[in-house]
C-alpha cells in the first residue's frame, strides 16, 4: 500500500511538472520569436514524452498487478521463503537458486504465462529488474492472448444473433 501512495504521488508531482514546463513551452511559441518558436516547440516535446512514459509505466504496473493477483488467486505464486540478509534482502545465492528452478520450468512450458510470471518474480528477486519487467511483459501478453483465444472459443460456441447459429 506504501507503494502505491509514493507511486500516486510522484505521478501526481511529474504532472503538475509536466504542465508547468508544457506552459512554458507555449508561452515560447506565443513569443514568436526565430528562437523563441523552435525552443518552445523542443520545450513542449519533454512533457509529451513524460506523460507517455509515466502512462506507459503506470499501465504496466496495473497489469503486472492484476496479473500477480489472479496467480495467487490460483495458488500460483511461489512461497517468500528465501533467506535474507541482516539488512533485509534476498540472499543471492538463494535467489539465484529459485531464478534456475523457474528457468527450468518456462523453458519446460514457455506458452504459459504463469511460468512466465514466476520467472519475472525470480528475476525481481535476483535484482535483474531489466528482465524482471521483460518476462513481467512476456506473461502478460501470453495471459492477454490466452484470454482472448477463450473469448473467441466461448464466442464460437454460444447462439448468434436472435439465436441463430453461426455458419
Amino acid at each position: 500500500m506504501r507503494a502505491r501512495l509514493v507511486y500516486a504521488l510522484l505521478a501526481v508531482v511529474l504532472t503538475v511538472y509536466f504542465v508547468m514546463v508544457g506552459h512554458r513551452g507555449i508561452l515560447l511559441v506565443r513569443e514568436g520569436g526565430p528562437v523563441a518558436v523552435p525552443l518552445g516547440l523542443a520545450v513542449l516535446v519533454l512533457p509529451l514524452l513524460g506523460a507517455w512514459f509515466l502512462w506507459h509505466s503506470t499501465r504496466f504496473a496495473v497489469q503486472a498487478g492484476r496479473l500477480v493477483r489472479d496467480l495467487d488467486a490460483e495458488g500460483g505464486l511461489p512461497v517468500d521463503d528465501l533467506p535474507r540478509t541482516p539488512a533485509g534482502r534476498i540472499d543471492q545465492d538463494a535467489a539465484d537458486a529459485a531464478f534456475a528452478r523457474h528457468r527450468a520450468e518456462t523453458e519446460a512450458a514457455p506458452e504459459d504465462w504463469r511460468c512466465w510470471a514466476r520467472l519475472a518474480i525470480a528475476y525481481h528477486d535476483a535484482r535483474d529488474t531489466p528482465r524482471a519487467r521483460k518476462a513481467m511483459q512476456h506473461a502478460i501478453t501470453l495471459r492477454r492472448r490466452d484470454r482472448q483465444a477463450a473469448g473467441k472459443g466461448r464466442a464460437a460456441s454460444s447462439p448468434g444473433v436472435h439465436g441463430a447459429q453461426p455458419p
